[in-house]
C-alpha cells in the first residue's frame, strides 16, 4: 500500500526549519522508503499516528504490513520485533512512554541483548519513544531508563539533544546490526529554539562519538539530551558574569560511552562537572568520574561534581518537579565552585 507522502515529512521544502520531532519523523520515513525489511510497531501508531503524532500518516503510505498497531503489551510486542530482526527484518519499536518499557526488559536483557554473543546471529532492533521530564506528567510518563539498561553488555544506548542528532543517529541505529534503545527527551520535540534546516543529502550521525557542544578551556560539562541546552545557557552566564570558559560535550551515545572525548576535555580543562536528568544513585555520573579518576586524575585540578534530579520519585506538582530537575541555575552554582577551587 502507497500514497503520496506525509507533507510533514517529505523533502521538498528544504530550508525550512524542522522539529526535534520532525526530525525524527523523517528519519523513520526516509528509513522505510530506503529500506524495505524496515518497519514500525508500536500502540496506536497507526490510525492514531502516535501519542505524539511522529507516524502520522505512516500507515496511509506503508500499509498495515509495515506499520503495526499493537496490543499494550510491551513485552509480547518486543518479543515480536525480535523474532522478525532474526528473519532478517528491521523492526522499529515505539514506547508510547519509555517508562513503560518496564514489561520488556527480560526479552531485552535476557534475550535480544545476548543473541549475537549465543551464536543467535545480528539482531538490528530499535526501541525508540519519549522520556524525561518538565511536562508534569508525572512518575508514570516522565522518567529516563537509560541506566536500567546501561549495564547490559550487547545493547547501545542512543539520547539525542538536537533535530540534527535525532535525525542522524537515529538513522544509524536503525542501520546497525545491534539493538539500540533510542530516548527521545519529550521536552524537545518542539522546542521553538531547536528548529533548523537539515541537510538535503542523506546522512547519519555515528554511534559512539561524543560532540563538542561549545567550546571552552576552564571548566568542562558532560552532559546528554535536554540537560545539552541547560548547561550551555549555563555556560554562557559564566561567560558572560564570571569571564569563565565552559566547554559542554554532548555525549550523544551513552552505551558505547565515547571516553576519549571526555578525557581530552578533562586534559585541557583540568576541571569536570557531569550533569543529567537521571536521578542521583547510580546514574552515569558515577561512571564517568571513576574514568577520569582511572585516565585522567593527575590533570584534576578540583574534585569531580555532578548535577543530577534528586533520588525520588518524579513529582506531578509544577514546583515540586522544577526542584526536582536539575536546573541552569545549579549548574551555574557548580561551576562556579569548580571554576574558583
Amino acid at each position: 500500500m502507497s500514497s503520496a507522502a506525509p507533507e510533514h515529512v517529505t523533502r521538498t521544502r528544504r530550508q525550512e526549519p524542522v522539529t526535534f520531532l520532525e526530525a525524527i519523523s523523517e528519519a523513520l520515513f526516509e528509513e522505510m522508503e530506503r529500506d524495505p525489511a524496515v518497519f514500525l510497531m508500536g500502540e496506536d501508531i497507526g490510525v492514531y499516528g502516535g501519542a505524539f503524532k511522529v507516524t502520522r500518516d505512516f500507515l496511509d503510505h506503508f500499509g498495515s504490513q509495515r506499520v503495526i498497531d499493537t496490543p499494550i503489551a510491551e513485552g509480547g510486542f518486543t518479543g515480536a520485533a525480535a523474532g522478525a530482526a532474526h528473519m532478517g527484518l528491521r523492526p522499529v519499536v515505539e514506547m508510547q512512554f519509555m517508562d513503560f518499557i518496564s514489561p520488556a526488559y527480560d526479552v531485552l536483557t535476557n534475550y535480544i541483548a545476548t543473541s549475537l554473543y549465543r551464536g543467535a546471529g545480528p539482531m538490528p532492533l530499535v526501541v525508540r519513544g519519549p522520556v524525561g521530564g518538565g511536562n508534569r506528567g508525572g512518575p508514570f510518563h516522565s522518567q529516563n531508563v537509560e541506566m536500567a539498561f546501561f549495564h547490559t553488555p550487547g545493547l547501545k544506548i542512543v539520547y539525542p539533544s538536537t533535530a540534527y542528532d535525532a535525525k542522524g543517529l537515529l538513522k544509524a541505529s536503525i542501520r546497525d546490526d545491534n539493538p539500540v534503545i533510542f530516548e527521545e527527551h519529550k521536552g524537545l520535540y518542539r522546542a521553538p529554539a531547536l528548529r533548523e534546516v537539515l541537510p538535503d543529502e542523506d546522512y547519519v550521525v555515528p554511534l559512539g562519538k561524543a560532540r563538542i557542544a561549545r567550546e571552552g578551556t576552564d571548566v568542562t560539562v558532560v552532559t546528554y539530551g535536554s540537560m545539552v541546552h541547560k548547561s550551555t545557557e549555563a555556560a554562557k552566564t559564566l561567560a558572560e558574569a564570571d569571564g569563565v570558559s565552559v566547554e559542554v560535550i554532548d555525549l550523544r551515545t551513552l552505551l558505547p560511552l565515547d571516553e576519549a572525548a571526555i578525557v581530552d576535555s578533562v586534559k585541557k580543562t583540568g576541571r569536570i562537572l557531569v550533569v543529567h536528568e537521571d536521578t542521583r544513585t547510580g546514574g552515569i555520573a558515577g561512571e564517568i568520574s571513576i574514568r577520569v579518576n582511572e585516565r585522567a586524575f593527575e590533570w584534576l585540578d578540583a574534585p569531580i561534581l555532578r548535577v543530577t534530579a534528586i533520588d525520588a520519585p518524579v513529582p506531578y506538582s509544577g514546583s515540586l518537579e522544577d526542584y526536582f530537575l536539575p536546573q541552569s541555575a545549579d549548574v551555574v552554582t557548580a561551576l562556579r565552585y569548580l571554576a574558583a577551587y
